[in-house]
């Protein structure tokens, strides 16, 4: 996740006025961030991999994310 309070929100176990209006999505993934289920983790935005599925991106971004998920070139000869 890129987004620092959005993981705040989810460790903490405090519901303020703030996140009175969450998607019932945001409290699933919550729930499980309390139970230990997976854990939130934040990455730079610029090293966010499903960039690369949802962005157009310059060339070198592109290889540089490519290479991060281990695909490969596949050209035709």
């Amino acid at each position: 996740c890129d987004n620092i309070a959005a993981i705040n929100i989810s460790k903490n176990l405090v519901l303020h006025s703030r996140t009175k209006h969450i998607e019932i999505k945001h409290h699933f993934i919550r729930d499980h961030v309390q139970k230990g289920t997976f854990e939130l983790v934040y990455v730079k935005t610029e090293e966010q991999l499903a960039d690369i599925f949802t962005k157009p991106l310059q060339e070198d971004t592109y290889v540089w994310l490519r290479d991060r998920l281990g695909m490969e070139l596949i050209n035709d000869q």
